[in-house]
């Protein structure tokens, strides 16, 4: 049985990702990409479908572990009655074939064990295992395989390799594992000493680059180091986990590939990234995104894969028992096809954040902005599946008006710069200013005294606490702390904020419940920041940290009943989130603060203000041009 979700550790090489349990199982692994099939997958089965443990053979030892400072080199540590040893596990950097395990003896003398299972697709297929001319283990199955390099001697028990050995103090061993294509020659061999210098000198040089200065400077660089390990580094473009399957309750059936990218993650992951300190990985994320949009504006997708790839269908595979038996396991993601407006508004006020943090757009940016713009005229008042991706029936979600609201503000404050070609700049206006009198008018409920989640609803939902962020009213309207204030009452559970209750009607169309996710909590901490509650927010804040595993890592959501995380692990967005409240709270100008008062002087500055009490307009300076057309979060 897999370990529990916050017991994983995560080490990568800009490829790829392995999850590492607390009792040395490496139980997931895809190779040679993020979203390629599985070698590893015990985590979402069980033993049988595939692991490489390696750990002392007493049962009884002690352990703890940590990253290196500033690096995504894991440490193990072991003690039992006998001694004392260490297990260093670390993927080179910018590498994509090998995972390398080396055990140090520390003091006295272990009995050590490792168990190596290996499984393709998925846990379902059993390798062919032999040795190669240098007497090296190979494992092959169709088009893949490993080779396991090491001086310790192996030993085939049943359809596992076994090793059994004792390290003492001063001695070391060394695994490396290393995958390639079965057509192909064997990988080549590595010195794993050496390697390991050059991998950790690689992320203490990046890492030495983030921003400091706040209360939690530990978790703010952990959390920035676990999106570098999330990006895929050929394209820039950043998973929004390295799992798929992981409950979003434990036992249910939200269980979801996440092992592509979100544009609707864009806005919030470039930020992250430029206000962390690192304009190169936002750089090549927004490059990622101008190409992944490309094409057709009809045919625009909410997600794509780490290249840009469209085809992401859904499969469930019958083989695998689930984790924690929670069923269906699921490749590829059906999302895909949903229409989502607000990832529109996301688009373009993400490469709006990265004009004005100095990322110059090009041409390309415009003609692709340009052709999304026409496109989002004629469908920006029809329903869709929202932010959640309900699978429910389309709605009138309030969250997706306003971020079609943004897309056209975005585009204004971008073209009245002058910086652009002729475009209908008048049209587009009058749409905005009608879109924002459409929800103020039908999404929101007096009687609740707060916007809902959809036209004529009773419901809430947490995407409306961005509606500040966005510009789209100040974060002291009224009907701004209004919704502030009724979805702290209604969506708060223990401490922390639901995303909707899944339980009023059914909106999302599918059984079960889950557990708060968590980048909605790390929302509703922003606006506490915003409305100047700054004790409450860094009691939010402590909470949520809290939360994270004994590494800074989190997942999606947390089980406030069960005190567990669920859901994809780690989870960008999670990641993303802490960061951007992090910095908004330390900062006399923070990302959603700055974002909040460069909109309002906008707006007052802008010779077009519109005469209904809080409705936005378009400013006359502080805009980029299309390539970067996405105001700011107000």
């Amino acid at each position: 049985m897999a370990g529990r979700i916050e017991d994983y550790a995560l080490v990568g090489d800009g490829r790829t990702a392995a999850l590492i349990g607390r009792d040395g199982s490496i139980d997931w692994l895809c190779w040679p990409r993020f979203d390629s099939a599985a070698c590893f997958a015990s985590l979402l089965g069980t033993e049988e479908h595939g692991f490489w443990k390696l750990s002392p053979a007493d049962g009884a030892a002690t352990i703890s572990r940590c990253y290196r400072e500033g690096s995504l080199v894991l440490e193990t540590r072991y003690v039992t009655s006998a001694g004392e040893a260490r297990v260093i596990d670390y993927m080179p950097a910018n590498d994509g074939s090998h995972m390398v395990r080396i055990v140090e003896g520390l003091s006295g003398s272990i009995d050590m064990r490792m168990v190596l299972a290996v499984r393709f697709d998925y846990g379902l297929a059993v390798p062919w295992v032999s040795h190669n001319e240098l007497g090296d283990l190979r494992a092959i199955s169709g088009p893949h395989k490993v080779v396991l390099r090491t001086r310790a001697r192996l030993d085939g028990v049943g359809q596992t390799t076994v090793s059994n050995f004792t390290v003492a103090k001063g001695e070391s061993l060394s695994f490396c594992l290393s995958y390639g294509p079965s057509h192909e020659d064997d990988p080549p061999p590595i010195e794993p000493r050496k390697v390991l210098f050059q991998t950790d000198r690689y992320w203490r040089d990046w890492s030495s680059r983030c921003a400091s200065g706040t209360p939690w400077d530990a978790i703010l660089k952990r959390s920035l180091l676990t999106l570098k390990a999330l990006i895929y580094t050929p394209t820039g473009g950043i998973v929004a986990a390295p799992t798929t399957s992981l409950p979003e309750e434990l036992g249910g059936v939200r269980n979801w590939d996440y092992r592509f990218c979100w544009l609707r993650d864009s806005t919030f992951t470039l930020i992250a990234l430029m206000d962390g300190g690192f304009l190169d990985e936002a750089r090549a994320w927004r490059d990622w995104l101008i190409r992944a949009v490309a094409g057709n504006p009809e045919q625009a997708h909410i997600l794509y894969g780490i290249a840009g790839e469209r085809l992401l269908p859904e499969i469930e595979l019958d083989w695998l028992p689930g984790y924690e038996g929670s069923k269906p396991v699921r490749i590829g993601n059906a999302a895909v096809d949903q229409f989502q407006l607000d990832v529109y508004g996301e688009i373009f006020d993400a490469l709006y954040q990265a004009r004005q943090r100095g990322l110059l757009g090009d041409a390309d940016g415009w003609r692709v902005g340009l052709a999304l713009l026409e496109h989002l005229e004629k469908v920006w008042s029809e329903p869709d599946e929202g932010i959640w991706e309900v699978r429910g029936g389309r709605r009138h979600f309030v969250h997706s008006k306003v971020m079609a609201w943004v897309a056209f503000d975005r585009a204004i404050r971008s073209f009245e710069m002058g910086d652009g070609p002729p475009a209908p700049v008048d049209r587009w206006r009058a749409i905005r200013d009608h879109i924002h009198e459409e929800v103020c008018e039908k999404g929101f409920d007096k009687e609740l005294n707060s916007f809902v989640q959809y036209y004529g609803a009773k419901t809430l939902d947490a995407s409306l606490l961005l509606i500040a962020h966005m510009g789209f009213l100040p974060q002291d309207d009224p009907r701004v702390v209004g919704t502030v204030e009724a979805i702290g009452k209604h969506l708060m559970r223990d401490g922390f904020v639901l995303r909707y209750d899944t339980e009023d009607d059914n909106t999302d169309g599918l059984p079960g419940g889950e557990g708060a996710f968590l980048p909605c909590s790390f929302w509703y901490a922003d606006n506490l920041i915003g409305l100047d509650r700054c004790h409450e927010a860094r009691e939010l804040i402590e909470r949520l940290i809290g939360v994270c595993n004994d590494l800074g890592l989190v997942a999606e959501e947390y089980d406030v009943g069960a005190k567990r995380l669920v859901g994809n692990f780690p989870q960008a967005f999670s990641h993303v989130t802490l960061v951007n409240t992090i910095l908004n709270y330390s900062r006399a100008s923070g990302p959603a603060r700055e974002r909040s008062e460069k909109s309002a002087l906008a707006r007052a500055t802008s010779p077009n203000r519109a005469s209904s009490p809080g409705q936005a307009s378009s400013p006359s300076q502080g805009g980029a041009n299309l390539e970067g057309a996405a105001a700011q979060h107000s």
